[in-house]
């Protein structure tokens, strides 16, 4: 009798068991898996330096928007890795502040491709048309070319206050944006001349507004956020990038939003 008790334990163990791993097989079978990535972004982030703030702010506001949106980013600190089978993984290319010059040959040929040829979208900031002649380096003619055919002349060292008017309205990364809008303690930069003969302007600053008042000054037109609308990817300059506080400015946050989505051939965001 004890010997069947036992035998009947026994098998009622065995048969608990068996639901219970029934039960777990069926609830990992209901559960969602989660979604696979909409699209994939690599920021080139410029390393160190006064920029150092910015770009650790854009990170985290990335890595955020980047769980949010259902996106991933990868950030690489200079130009080594960047080839064509490198940026063949990839939908965006973010110039996180780093500057046209000291590429390697492979890279800035393989950037040129995915540009012309339109394998993915660019954002490009602030330091993005340092053009000219910096830390020995020749200034890079195909890129002065993909900004409109400028050259870097000057900049606002003790910062100022501008107010930045939207120009196209209608543009997808202009949208929800209120113009104008102001951005504060940036170092205006002036190039040679106006990049707006060979680009579709999308927001000027008003040198008028400057405070402090400066003399360093384009001269009239300012173009600060534009696209060249002459290279199959979808390209956006962002001209501000010099603080982190940037990201507590609606307008430029939101700029930078509809950047990403609109260049990478995604819906933009709500």
């Amino acid at each position: 009798m004890q010997r069947k008790l036992r035998l009947s334990l026994r098998n009622s163990e065995i048969w608990l068991f068996i639901l219970l791993f029934a039960c777990i097989g069926m609830a990992k079978a209901a559960a969602p898996n989660p979604a696979a990535p909409t699209f994939r972004v690599v920021a080139l982030a410029e390393a160190g330096g006064i920029h150092q703030p910015f770009v650790e702010a854009a990170k985290v506001w990335l890595n955020r928007e980047a769980v949010e949106h259902n996106f991933t980013v990868d950030y690489i600190q200079n130009t080594d890795k960047i080839d064509d089978a490198f940026l063949s993984h990839y939908q965006l290319f973010i110039q996180l502040n780093y500057p046209p010059y000291n590429w390697t040959p492979t890279a800035a040929a393989a950037f040129i491709k995915y540009i012309e040829a339109g394998r993915g979208g660019w954002i490009g900031f602030h330091h993005a048309t340092l053009l000219g002649e910096f830390d020995g380096f020749k200034m890079w003619p195909w890129f002065s070319d993909f900004m409109g055919g400028i050259r870097f002349k000057d900049y606002i060292p003790s910062f100022a206050d501008g107010t930045v008017t939207v120009e196209d309205t209608s543009h997808p990364v202009m949208n929800g944006v209120t113009t104008p809008f102001v951005i504060k303690h940036e170092e205006w930069y002036t190039w040679d001349k106006s990049p707006r003969p060979n680009v579709h302007v999308l927001a000027t600053v008003d040198e008028n507004t400057y405070s402090p008042d400066t003399k360093i000054k384009m001269g009239g037109d300012h173009p600060v956020i534009w696209t060249n609308e002459h290279y199959k990817a979808r390209n956006i300059y962002i001209f501000m990038g010099h603080h982190p506080d940037l990201f507590e400015n609606t307008a430029f946050a939101t700029i930078f939003r509809n950047s990403i989505f609109w260049a990478a051939h995604q819906d933009v965001a709500p």
